[in-house]
């Protein structure tokens, strides 16, 4: 193993990834006792991390890293990182493998080249054989929220109810369950449950969050709370950290959640699990529709539905998700 005293870790984004890469950090910390471990991201990220205890300097594309490392390991591996790295004086520098023609291969033609289930988690991991690092660490992810973030959540919790927190956006249009059929599941759950639901969501969220709240019987809005927009990344991450079982799409939210090891009801539209993004570590209950010949038609998401059904979503039943949620929730009686 090489000598190591600073090392720089590199993920630009976005969400979800940034939270799959702690892991990592904590298996750097654990072979590096000691060493110096600083982190470059995109400055819309760096609160996930700038209370993370493992870090050291958080830098940005504003603010660049610069200097010596031991140890450089790029998880973007791009163009815009690969400069970074070059900008670098680095003994080693290791790179997170994306293995994108498989995704290409998925998308195109429907062939699945991954084998069996790997995280994109194990997959970074991967990156630290190469300096002769045995991971052997199976926790989860991590984040820490302020003490003031955690006051901000604090209120919602004082009523004693059990609460859902619902994580409906997502950036691309085929991975958000429509706001109707969420509005739907919430009115079947109302039905058996008494609790209370929080809506989570950024501000470009918003106008899903009103559609939601505007199909929503009179009788169920009182009992949901829209603060879509209302809530920093860390508030909201404080928030998920409190609620008793989170529902939600495939979204950086979701991965927020699993850092807390919340129950999680995950909803997968355009999505695959062969691209490695299921929840790491945590409890969760996975719904998509099996057997469309459509799927995935991107590996990021569309902003539309190239056949234009949205069956990977549509054909989600709310009624059975709700029944799902509903048995969970009982295990607290």
């Amino acid at each position: 193993m090489i000598a190591v005293k600073k090392i720089l870790v590199i993920r630009l984004s976005s969400i979800g990834d940034i939270i799959l890469t702690t892991p990592l950090i904590r298996s750097l910390a654990i072979a590096y006792p000691g060493a110096q471990i600083d982190y470059c991201t995109k400055t819309p990220f760096v609160s996930l991390l700038i209370s993370n205890p493992r870090i050291s300097t958080l830098y940005t594309l504003d603010q660049p890293p610069v200097g010596n490392y031991d140890l450089v390991v790029d998880l973007q591996n791009n163009f815009l990182s690969q400069s970074i790295v070059r900008s670098l004086h680095s003994t080693r520098t290791v790179r997170y493998r994306k293995e994108n023609w498989k995704k290409w291969l998925l998308v195109q033609f429907k062939r699945n080249l991954y084998g069996s289930y790997r995280s994109v988690v194990e997959r970074y991991l991967d990156s630290l054989h190469e300096i002769a690092i045995s991971v052997s660490d199976h926790q989860g992810c991590e984040l820490y929220p302020s003490a003031e973030e955690l006051a901000f959540a604090a209120p919602y919790f004082q009523s004693g109810q059990k609460t859902l927190a619902l994580c409906f956006g997502a950036k691309h249009f085929t991975k958000r369950y429509p706001p109707k059929q969420f509005a739907a599941l919430i009115s079947s759950l109302f039905i058996k449950e008494s609790l209370q639901i929080v809506l989570l969501g950024g501000k470009e969220d918003a106008p899903q969050a009103t559609e939601l709240m505007n199909s929503l019987s009179d009788s169920c809005r009182p009992f949901v709370a829209n603060l879509a927009g209302s809530c920093t990344l860390m508030q909201s991450a404080a928030l998920l950290s409190s609620c008793d079982a989170v529902l939600c799409n495939d979204t950086g939210l979701m991965h927020i959640a699993s850092a807390f090891g919340k129950k999680l009801f995950v909803l997968f539209g355009s999505s695959s699990q062969a691209f490695g993004f299921l929840p790491w570590h945590t409890p969760y209950e996975l719904f998509e529709v099996e057997g469309l010949h459509c799927k995935p038609c991107s590996h990021i998401g569309r902003d539309h539905c190239p056949k234009g059904h949205f069956r990977c979503m549509n054909d989600l039943s709310p009624n059975t998700i709700a029944e799902h949620i509903h048995n969970y929730l009982q295990s607290f009686r």
